[in-house]
């Protein structure tokens, strides 16, 4: 590559260079559909951050991979991430033969959306559990905490927005 004109040719650069980005999260994570995603994400990180490549700096290999080494380091530690819910989510399941064995997506579930709510204001926490947990209406809301009915009717809709984001983050399907 002698200069920033020369990265114009996006497809051909993905046909030369992707075997290598493949090979090195390949390696990697030792998962070929997992390094798969991760050689989508560092063509998708190269393309937008066109920009910022200098072939004075080095070559455009050398580039890839430094955007693949940090996409690597990104899946381990998504990686990380799923397993510690699933053994917290598998410490809220009944033990075998015990109770009506629960089921283990509902348990993820409940133990993602308790993060999620863990991350919002607590007034928005407060009032998304008196409405989703104590089944009251907003007016009842306002009756038992003493905020204005608006005051409410705000922290819930800001409180449900966020929560969303937070569960569109996290892969769960905001239903």
């Amino acid at each position: 590559m002698r200069d920033r004109d020369d990265i114009g040719d996006w497809a051909g650069l993905h046909r030369r260079w992707s075997g290598l980005v493949h090979g090195l999260a390949r390696q990697a994570l030792g998962d070929t559909c997992e390094a798969q995603d991760v050689t989508q994400q560092v063509f998708t990180a190269a393309w937008r951050g066109r920009g910022g490549y200098a072939a004075e700096r080095g070559p455009f290999p050398a580039w890839l991979v430094g955007i693949t080494r940090r996409k690597v380091a990104d899946a381990l530690a998504a990686r990380t991430r799923r397993a510690e819910l699933t053994a917290a989510a598998a410490g809220l399941l009944p033990p075998p033969g015990q109770g009506a064995g629960g089921d283990p997506e509902a348990a993820l579930d409940r133990l993602v959306v308790g993060e999620a709510l863990r991350g919002l204001s607590e007034p928005q926490r407060r009032v998304l559990r008196l409405a989703f947990y104590q089944d009251l209406t907003q007016t009842q809301i306002a009756h038992v905490t003493g905020w204005p009915l608006g005051t409410v009717k705000s922290h819930t809709r800001r409180g449900l927005d966020r929560l969303r984001r937070s569960l569109e983050e996290t892969g769960l399907p905001a239903a």
